[in-house]
This record gives structure tokens, sequence and C-alpha cells, in this order.
């Protein structure tokens, strides 16, 4: 029998059945009506989820793609603020340089944004914000709805980043103002990587730029799925399109409120293991910034080598992530979205207890009793 790991990872996340099933039928017509109505069932529940009744298009490409259809289409000429506490919000910045004019607020990754410096680039005649509501490679959700009311206050245009918190954090983009977000379809939803979507406000399109990525035009986008039945503009990846159309569907009759609660309750249980454990959680939140919902950093104390804890946990049939970058050996993180529940969390917060044990770190009580007190 084939072994297959329980990925406990911030994405991609472990598939249900459904999903995985919708993957094995015939090819369709991606320009007939059977895939315009698939189509049509995922922009209708993801705008559940985004929290808007805005534009909202489906790309063939991972979230990265979705980052550069935002900055693409809307940042090309523009005068660009990105907001970095991570390796994400360092993305966009990156990715911003590539078509206008970026100022990259830095601040110590898993610490807060540097709002004071928003505002004084807003005052400098800023026209596009760009930032991660939720960034999973240090575990801190940033505030987006401060963000994104400085900036409309501004004239600016806002772009988030909610690949990681869509599906599993409360998220209103209309409520909020915020101008261009987008997702990941390997994390809160639990479907297949590949896609990702993207809701575009009318300022947004008031602000089109006239030079565009050509793959990733979203103005293509948008006159395909005015037609009849909805299309894309270019051949989507059809597979992937009736698995989120399934993952979607599912998280519908669970409803908003519900799976944002469980996905609360799930990082509560892990945050209180990591507690019992004796282990410092890595980011510094305030009064603004808060812990992630779906996916947990803890940093990892001198004498405790972090390569061996997680192998110890993979040697167990889990994967549990490792930090990025500079923070590599420093930290590890424990995703916790998507379709998983107490059994998946308390399997892998045992490993991991285990692991730690291998590792070099001897808990002070434990994490698993800790954690099931939270998910009882």
């Amino acid at each position: 029998m084939e072994k297959e790991n329980l990925l406990m990872i911030p994405g991609p996340v472990p598939m249900p059945e459904r999903v995985r099933y919708a993957m094995l039928r015939q090819a369709i017509n991606h320009r007939g009506a059977e895939f315009g109505a698939v189509y049509a069932d995922i922009v209708r529940v993801l705008r559940l989820y985004f929290g808007t009744t805005n534009d909202l298009f489906v790309l063939s490409g991972s979230g990265t793609a979705a980052m550069e259809a935002a900055i693409g289409n809307f940042g090309a000429g523009r005068k660009i603020v990105s907001l970095v506490n991570g390796k994400f919000g360092e993305r966009l910045g990156k990715i911003g340089q590539r078509y206008g004019t970026v100022q990259v607020l830095n601040s110590e990754w898993g610490t807060p944004l540097d709002l004071a410096g928003l505002e004084k680039a807003l005052a400098g005649g800023a026209e596009l914000v760009t930032f991660v509501h939720n960034e999973t490679s240090t575990g801190i959700r940033n505030p987006a709805a401060e963000i994104a009311k400085m900036a409309k206050k501004a004239g600016a245009l806002v772009i988030m980043d909610g690949i990681t918190s869509i599906g599993g954090d409360e998220v209103k983009v209309d409520n909020w103002g915020v101008d261009v977000a987008f997702m990941g379809s390997q994390k809160c939803f639990a479907a297949p990587a590949g896609l990702s979507a993207i809701s575009v406000s009318k300022k947004a399109w008031d602000m089109l730029s006239e030079r565009r990525p050509y793959y990733l035009d979203l103005a293509a986008y948008r006159k395909s799925a005015s037609s009849t039945p909805m299309e894309t503009p270019y051949t989507p990846a059809v597979a992937l399109f009736l698995a989120l159309r399934e993952a979607l569907l599912i998280a519908e009759a669970e409803g908003v409120e519900a799976r944002i609660a469980r996905h609360r309750k799930m990082a509560d249980a892990v945050r209180a293991a990591v507690g019992a454990w004796g282990l410092p959680m890595f980011p510094k939140t305030d009064a603004l910034h808060a812990y992630s919902n779906t996916a947990t950093a803890v940093s990892v104390p001198a004498g405790v080598a972090e390569k061996e804890l997680r192998t110890a946990v993979k040697g167990l049939g889990i994967e549990i992530a490792g930090g990025q970058d500079h923070l590599k050996g420093k930290i590890f993180r424990i995703g916790h979205m998507g379709a998983v529940g107490a059994p998946e969390i308390l399997a892998a917060l045992a490993a991991t207890e285990y692991g730690l044990g291998k590792a070099g770190w001897t808990v002070k009580a434990s994490g698993v009793a800790a954690a099931a007190g939270k998910l009882a």
C-alpha cells in the first residue's frame, strides 16, 4: 500500500475524496455550457468568502500568478508602497519593481508592519498599496481593515494578498475597501494547487494600466467571463476547476461563519500545545497584529535541532514546515487550514511532541492534552 503523508504545512493541504475524484472524469469542452456552469459556481461561492460583489475571476496559475496579475494590471508606471514583514510581502514588492516605482517598507519578519511609514508614503503621493493579510511565512495576521482605511483616505488603490486567509479567516473585501484581493486553491479550500482567484473593484477598473501582461490581462478575463456561457480567455486547467468547484461546494455547505470558527478553534488548539511545551511563538503581535488563523510559527530554542525535529515527525507519516530564507533552522510551522479537524491536529501535535524530544527539547507538559481541551 502506497504511503500518503499527512500534510500539516501552510499548503498544499489534504484534499477530501470528493475533490480528488472530481479530477478523474473525462475532459469537457471549456467553451461549453457545462464548464460555464462550473465557473459560475466557483465565482458564486468565492464571493461569499471574499466578502465581495466585485468582479471575480479564476486564473490557471498559482497564487503568484494572481500577485502578478494584480500588480501588472494596475501598477504599471505607478508609485507603489509595499508593506513587508515576511516572505510573501517581500514577493509582492519584487513583482512591483517589475512594473512601477516601489517604496518597500520593511519590518523584521514576524513583527508588526510599518504603518507610520505607510502614512508618510501615502502623504508623499503613493498611488497603490500592497500587503499580505495572513503571512504564513511567519505566522502573523496583518491588519487589513486598518491598512485599507489609511490607503482609501489618501485615494490609493489597495491590493491585498488573501491567499492563506480567504476561506480560513474573516475577510470583508467590500467593507474594508480592498480594491484587488486574491486567493490560492491549495490553501484554505483544500483543492489542488494550480489555480488562483482575483477580485477587482470598480475603482481598480478605472485605474487599469494601458501596459498589461498578456496572459494575465484582467480585461480579457472580464470580457470572457461576461459571455454566455462563462469562459476564460485562454485554455483553463479544466480538471483543477472541477476539483475547486467540489471544494467550494463543501465550503458552502459548511457555511462561512462555521468554517472560520473551525479554523480559529484549530489555531487555538495548536497554540495551547505550544504553550504547554514551553516554546515561544515566533510572531510579535500588538493591538492590530495577531497570530495567524491558518498557520502557527514557533521559535526553535538554542540547542534544539529543527531539522531533526521535522525528520522525526516525517518518519511518523506527518509533515510540518520549517522556516524560509534566513529563518531556516530558526522556526518550525504547523499548518491548520483546509479540511482538517481534531483527528489531524492531534496526530500532528503528538508527532511534533515526539519529534521535539528527539531534537533535544524536554516539553514542560503534554501539548496533546492541552490541545484536546480546546478541541473537545
